[in-house]
């Protein structure tokens, strides 16, 4: 189990390249993170949701992603609340004070995945959760220490060189762990070193005395891990410098599943831009893209905040196209009625009008893999969605697409403004060079996914390289 000594230090990505280098010593691996707290999901062949990044990690093992690799994916809806994925499936809406109490419960889910999971694999890589040193949380934790108790799984403490006070991080892990926990860590990692690794050593060897942990070793920083799906917010770049078709991006404060970006950044014919608070969407931008939302109501409101509506109108009366996908979608429409209080306060606020489109939220949640046929160029797009709601009206006379004879999405008359529910359209390579050529860009036979697959491989070399993966994998008990 690899855990961290603080959030965002890289257990994500040392998990898919230890899955990655698993899978080519032909080992049968598998992922595994008991919990998760994540926008950005995948969804399952199993037809359940988990986090992103155990869906990368799956990919990098070889195997399709199934829900018992995330058993619990936390998806916040506001500030003190989420909504609880149980083995793929919505099991409630919570606040954070009433979620302890769900915990005892939610382990014997998560045990049950993970016996699942070890009966078909060689090996299951953990992945933590923030930092087992946040003892607060110790106390019906599933996440992290109380996990590894309950499997009896060795864990690997990961530290994150980059931000500093690494050495404090590793060393006061273990002074504030309780010592039966600390007894669990077998050793550690250094990851994200930038410059002349041989620096460290003195600093290594003083961890390595002051725990009596084993090092395994010290990561130099990977540059192209930008390659690789991202699924924490704060790896949103806020902009690609690169040259061609000009693509904005506002970042919503409950932005979802933004790895639908991913394809678009790296594609050699496009510059994206994702745009932060503050600042004005650019007027030279040819497209304008509203993502996914966790809160469709709440980023709308926050989208006007910020003088994104006024900005998106001049980009729509320059002859600027928009392209709102699910919860952007659904912004996009004349109102977005919520009679339950599915995302709040019950009650319908009004869209932004550029589509003639109404949405109407409803409890049951819509989680399935799709294929469609895209109405304008007719190439086919393998896609996910996920989302509550149901939108119709006028508009939805010129479908953005056809899932067999079922319209999808809307377009706007003049055909500028289009709207969908499908996550994950870019990763299709035809269909994206078709959408992006229709807007004047220059495209090239870039192919996302063997771009992934290849990142995949070369993190796995990188980490045969630096660190004592035999070491790593004779761990495993």
């Amino acid at each position: 189990m690899i855990q961290g000594a603080g959030s965002n230090v890289g257990k994500s990505l040392l998990v898919a390249g230890l899955c990655r280098a698993a899978l080519r010593r032909g080992l049968r691996v598998a992922p595994f993170k008991p919990q998760n707290m994540s926008n950005n999901a995948a969804v399952t062949a199993d037809g359940g949701e988990i986090g992103r990044a155990q869906a990368l990690q799956a990919l990098a093992s070889g195997r399709e992603a199934i829900t018992d690799m995330n058993p619990i994916l936390l998806k916040p809806e506001s500030e003190t609340g989420s909504q609880v994925i149980v083995q793929g499936q919505r099991l409630t809406t919570v606040k954070a004070r009433a979620y302890s109490s769900l915990k005892p419960q939610l382990l014997s889910a998560v045990l049950a995945s993970f016996n699942r999971l070890k009966g078909d694999a060689d090996l299951v890589i953990v992945e933590g959760a923030g930092s087992p040193a946040e003892v607060n949380l110790r106390r019906g934790d599933i996440a992290n220490m109380g996990f590894a108790q309950a499997a009896s799984v060795p864990v690997v403490l990961a530290g994150d060189i980059e931000r500093g006070g690494v050495i404090a991080q590793i060393v006061g892990t273990q002074a504030v762990i309780d010592p039966d926990d600390a007894a669990l860590i077998s050793g550690f990692v250094i990851n994200k070193f930038r410059g002349d690794p041989r620096l460290f050593d003195d600093g290594y060897r003083f961890i390595s005395e002051r725990t009596g942990w084993r090092g395994f070793g010290v990561l130099p920083y990977f540059p192209d891990a930008r390659k690789l799906p991202a699924e924490d917010v704060l790896d949103l770049r806020e902009s690609n410098l690169g040259e061609g078709l000009h693509i904005a991006v506002p970042i919503l404060s409950r932005i979802a599943n933004f790895d639908d970006l991913d394809p678009l950044a790296q594609e050699p014919g496009v510059r994206l831009s994702m745009i932060p608070a503050g600042r004005p969407l650019p007027g030279d931008c040819a497209l304008i893209i509203l993502p996914g939302s966790k809160s469709t109501s709440t980023d709308l409101a926050y989208l006007r905040a910020q003088g994104w509506d006024i900005d998106l109108r001049a980009h729509v009366r320059r002859g600027g196209a928009v392209l709102g996908i699910c919860g952007g979608y659904q912004m996009l429409g004349r109102a977005i009625h919520d009679p339950d209080g599915i995302e709040g306060t019950p009650g319908s606020v009004e869209g932004l009008g550029l589509l003639d489109l109404e949405t109407v939220m409803f409890p049951d949640k819509e989680v399935s893999r799709t294929q469609a046929r895209h109405a304008a160029s007719g190439t086919v797009i393998d896609a996910y969605e996920i989302h509550m709601g149901r939108t119709d009206g006028p508009d939805r006379k010129r479908p953005f697409a056809f899932v067999n004879d079922r319209a999808e999405g809307g377009t706007s008359p003049d055909g500028r403004i289009v709207g969908s529910y499908m996550h994950g359209m870019f990763v299709n390579d035809d269909f994206r060079r078709s959408f992006l050529s229709a807007l004047g860009a220059r495209t090239a036979s870039f192919a996302y996914g063997a771009s992934v697959d290849a990142t995949l491989d070369a993190l796995a070399e990188h980490m045969e390289t630096h660190l004592d993966v035999d070491a790593l994998f004779a761990l495993a008990r």
